[in-house]
């Protein structure tokens, strides 16, 4: 019988795959585990302990938007929910607006919708 060497390409082979295969159990340390259910996932809240408050992440984060270090993506998130401008129009209100506009106000508003 005839001795082996490893090589270092073996070597190397192989830790990559123990890498490879180790991942997601890596990932399932996850607070969300994958399911076979119609959901998917299944989330337990007590796996995930956060060190800092909502408070410490918002003052991060606009820390981060004035000092200019958030990518596109990212400053566009939408902080506080959209103002709201009352109660919007009755199906008729609408209706009566239509029958009442002048021949110059229908051709702005066709050009403006593209019509």
């Amino acid at each position: 019988m005839s001795q082996r060497h490893l090589s270092i390409s073996l070597l190397l082979a192989n830790a990559a795959a123990v890498v490879a295969l180790g991942l997601p159990g890596m990932a399932s340390a996850a607070y969300e585990h994958p399911t076979t259910t119609e959901q998917g996932v299944i989330v337990h809240p007590e796996h995930f302990i956060s060190q800092k408050t909502r408070a410490q992440v918002n003052a991060e984060t606009e820390a981060a938007m004035r000092e200019g270090r958030l990518s596109y993506g990212e400053i566009n998130y939408p902080w506080s929910p959209p103002a709201t401008q009352g109660p919007g129009k009755t199906r008729q209100e609408v209706i009566q607006e239509l029958l009442n506009e002048t021949p110059a106000q229908r051709d702005a508003r066709n050009r403006a919708m593209g019509g």
